[in-house]
């Protein structure tokens, strides 16, 4: 069974940073391709990172761009992700995706 535990979430003030973690079971993130995706209050869905090839080959939206930073461990099988320079607009449930199946998502909060 894939499972995805994501962690790291919390209350920053702008310009902070955090870092997010997905712990994978059931599979091998190396082998896979896995994506974050984030929901902020009221609105839609938007694909922020996505990683590839055990964290050779990462994607950013244009937003997260020079900011985020996608990174993943072989031996833990957990993704990362390290956002600095957080804006308020950041503000959102991050979710980590693969394999169709969704980590519980963890809370980012950007606010002085």
């Amino acid at each position: 069974e894939v499972q995805l535990v994501e962690s790291g979430g919390g209350l920053v003030q702008p310009g902070g940073s955090l870092r997010l973690s997905c712990a994978a079971s059931g599979f091998s993130f190396s082998n896979y391709d896995m994506i974050w995706v984030r929901q902020a209050p009221g609105k839609g869905l938007e694909w922020v990172s996505g990683i590839g090839g055990g964290g050779g080959r990462t994607y950013y939206t244009d937003s997260v761009k020079g900011r985020f930073t996608g990174s993943g461990d072989n031996a833990k099988n957990t993704v990362y992700l390290q956002m600095n320079s957080l804006k308020p607009e950041d503000t959102a449930v991050y979710y980590c995706v693969a394999l169709g199946a969704w980590g519980q998502g963890t809370q980012v909060t950007v606010s002085s």
